[in-house]
């Protein structure tokens, strides 16, 4: 960090190079920041940018005694954080900082030094402590102010996870206002964690059962009906997989899938485990294949589209057959009943 009233001695490797009077490409090949006794960077260890406390690295060059900086256990709020030690400071990743430092009141307290942004330590410490959600969240139930949609859905699930670590009692109502997405998005991304880490836990302890897992890991018993029975189906699909890889590798060797890649899963309403083979060669039989752990094998119309919505099994008419031999046959009686 670069500590209170200090941001004017901030100097970079390119600074460093031109005291010694040499490019930065020579600077940096001969390294002279390695040597003993150098000043440590202000930068935090992570960052691409080193940065330099320019009073320590004249005294260095000066032969005088180093003047020591506080320990980093000393605060001050005039210290200026990088986006990892603001997060750090938040119990956050930086990536969820890169969210977070959007908020107008971090936009306008951003500080540039040395080429990399900085927040003063107090402009930190008060949006944690206004932080939307964190008081109203349980009340308003809605999206927090002035930040709209900002969390793109991929990013919603690894930030939902740290929220959940934090607090295994977190509702959709508080996800909803910490991340500014929408109440149904946030609910899914708590169901299919919770039941993600609720199979975990089953796996490691096979005598329970979905309800005691739950607990075992802190999650209230009126917020995890729909997790615990999704558990049991995330389970069901880890069971099925090696099959339907075997299945995969099948239909690759008979040359109808140019290569051996793997069934997509689906886990549609929670509670069955669909999965779906693409035949993308033009002789294959049949543009894809699904499996359902309710009646086994058919073959779909569509490559884009194989599995159906809804529960109803589609019926067998033209291009849609469903294939005899049972739940699980053998991956070689699949190849031959597709070409029967």
């Amino acid at each position: 960090m670069i500590r209170a009233g200090r941001q004017h001695l901030v100097r970079t490797l390119a600074d460093l190079a031109a005291q010694r009077g040499v490019g930065i490409d020579r600077y940096t090949r001969l390294k002279p920041y390695e040597a003993a006794g150098f000043p440590a960077p202000v930068s935090s260890p992570e960052s691409r940018t080193r940065l330099y406390d320019g009073e320590q690295v004249d005294a260095y060059l000066l032969g005088k005694p180093v003047p020591p900086l506080p320990e980093p256990e000393v605060e001050d709020d005039g210290d200026l954080l990088d986006r990892r030690e603001c997060a750090a400071l938040l119990g956050i990743s930086p990536r969820s900082w890169d969210i977070y430092k959007n908020d107008p009141a971090l936009t306008e307290a951003r500080i540039e030094a040395g080429g990399v942004d900085h927040w003063p330590r107090h402009a930190v410490k008060t949006f944690q402590e206004n932080r939307p959600g964190r008081d109203a969240a349980a009340t308003r139930g809605g999206r927090p102010t002035r930040t709209g949609d900002q969390v793109p859905r991929d990013q919603v699930p690894e930030l939902t996870a740290e929220l959940l670590d934090a607090d295994p009692t977190i509702s959709a109502a508080t996800v909803t206002a910490r991340l500014g997405v929408h109440r149904d998005t946030a609910q899914q991304a708590l169901t299919r964690l919770r039941a993600d880490r609720i199979a975990d836990h089953i796996e490691n302890h096979p005598t329970l059962t979905p309800a005691e897992a739950a607990a075992q890991l802190g999650y209230p018993a009126g917020q995890v009906r729909r997790a615990a029975a999704r558990a049991g189906t995330v389970l069901r699909a880890r069971r099925a997989a090696p099959y339907l890889a075997d299945v995969a590798t099948a239909l690759h060797r008979a040359g109808w899938t140019t290569e051996q890649a793997a069934p997509d899963v689906q886990l549609p309403g929670d509670d069955r485990v669909v999965a779906a083979l693409v035949l993308d060669v033009d002789q294959a039989p049949a543009p894809a294949l699904v499996w359902d752990e309710r009646y086994g094998w058919r073959t779909a119309t569509s490559r884009r589209h194989p599995i159906t919505k809804g529960a109803v099994p589609p019926p067998e008419d033209e291009g849609v057959r469903y294939l005899t031999g049972g739940i699980t046959p053998p991956p070689g009686d699949v190849v031959a009943a597709l070409t029967s």
